[in-house]
């Protein structure tokens, strides 16, 4: 059987499937547990993207230590793929990163570097855990900078190492991240899947998280066989829904106002967000200044289950102030609107211990 739903149940699907509506949750764990991951990005016009993700979800209590904590101190999250994820995916990663990588072109700079592995693996194995700064570029064949990547070869290496699960982050000073064997960092305990029983599980995790996605491995995460299929009004795309969620459908718990980073995890299937939200979302940040219509790295507002504008506002450190450049409606706001707005500004300039100036 596929369920059809009308744009405003998928809408309310996937909101609370990101913990956007008012049922809010209690820590970054459950943040992290529910998205199952929150991107690491160092723009910060107002905050990283690693922090305004829990703050969006969690609200006034939550505080940046605690994702530290988590991650270096509890060990419920870890760092992998430029992401914070909890530890109960590892054990449905840890198949594909055994098997990784899958490119020959990555297998051949491995294989000529056999004795930079083991230099970088042998010196993390005596001293460790180790900045990445702290380890010797001993490498045999070099790859070209990218754009990424600089002619440094040791983040190249620490970081092939990662995805094949043999050294891990065991936390970060400021952007610069510390490592160590990723035995002596995971859990020693963890259950073991096959690829496919991991594979399945991992595809309901991500679905999950999604409350409504197309099946794609890469891009959603999401399998052809996860949850049960759908289709939405006005769109002919076969999807998958969470039946959970959709059984789920009518406790409501209501709507908020909420600011997205541009790199939120809802803001990733830009198809979805103009068939189900009726919202053309396009990131500015690398666009000509004079190309931009709502700013560098506006974020855009969500309330309940609609985008009704972007906020253009960065935080000058100099000053102590949130600095308000521009509130974009889409259409004019009712007056109720503008004062959920405002509010959530103040308690954002409140989080971030700030003034506000230009609201």
């Amino acid at each position: 059987m596929t369920h059809r739903l009308t744009p405003d149940q998928a809408r309310r699907l996937i909101v609370r499937a990101q913990l956007l509506d008012a049922d809010r949750p209690g820590d970054v764990v459950e943040v992290a547990e529910q998205l199952t991951y929150i991107k690491i990005d160092p723009t910060a016009t107002i905050a990283p993207c690693e922090q305004t993700v829990p703050w969006s979800r969690i609200g006034w209590s939550y505080e940046p230590g605690q994702l530290q904590k988590a991650v270096e101190v509890d060990r419920l999250l870890f760092e992998f793929d430029g992401a914070f994820r909890p530890i109960s995916l590892l054990p449905l990663m840890l198949p594909a990163m055994r098997r990784w990588p899958e490119r020959e072109k990555t297998r051949q700079w491995l294989d000529a570097n056999a004795r930079f592995r083991a230099d970088v693996l042998a010196r993390l194995r005596a001293e460790g855990p180790l900045l990445t700064g702290d380890i010797p570029d001993t490498a045999q064949v070099h790859r070209a900078p990218d754009g990424w990547s600089g002619s440094n070869q040791v983040p190249i290496m620490l970081d092939f190492l990662m995805r094949q699960g043999e050294v891990a982050v065991v936390g970060r000073e400021g952007r610069h991240r510390r490592w160590d064997l990723a035995e002596r960092v995971y859990p020693a305990d963890l259950l073991e899947y096959d690829d496919a029983e991991a594979a399945r599980l991992l595809g309901e995790r991500k679905l999950q998280a999604a409350g409504l996605a197309r099946p794609h491995w890469y891009w959603t995460g999401v399998g052809k066989d996860s949850g049960e299929p759908a289709v939405v009004e006005g769109s002919a795309r076969k999807l998958r829904v969470d039946p959970e969620a959709l059984a789920a459908l009518d406790d409501d718990a209501g709507g908020r106002v909420a600011f997205l980073n541009p790199y939120d995890t809802l803001l990733f299937d830009r198809q979805r967000l103009v068939e189900v939200f009726g919202f053309e979302y396009v990131l500015e940040q690398f666009k000509p200044k004079a190309q931009r219509v709502y700013g560098y790295f506006a974020h855009p507002i969500l309330l309940g289950d609609r985008f009704i504008g972007m906020l253009d506002a960065e935080i000058d450190r100099a000053r102590e102030t949130l600095q308000v450049n521009a509130i974009h409606e889409f259409l004019p706001f009712e007056p109720d609107e503008t004062e959920l707005v405002g509010a959530e500004i103040r308690d954002l300039a409140d989080w971030l211990g700030v003034g506000i100036t230009g609201l």
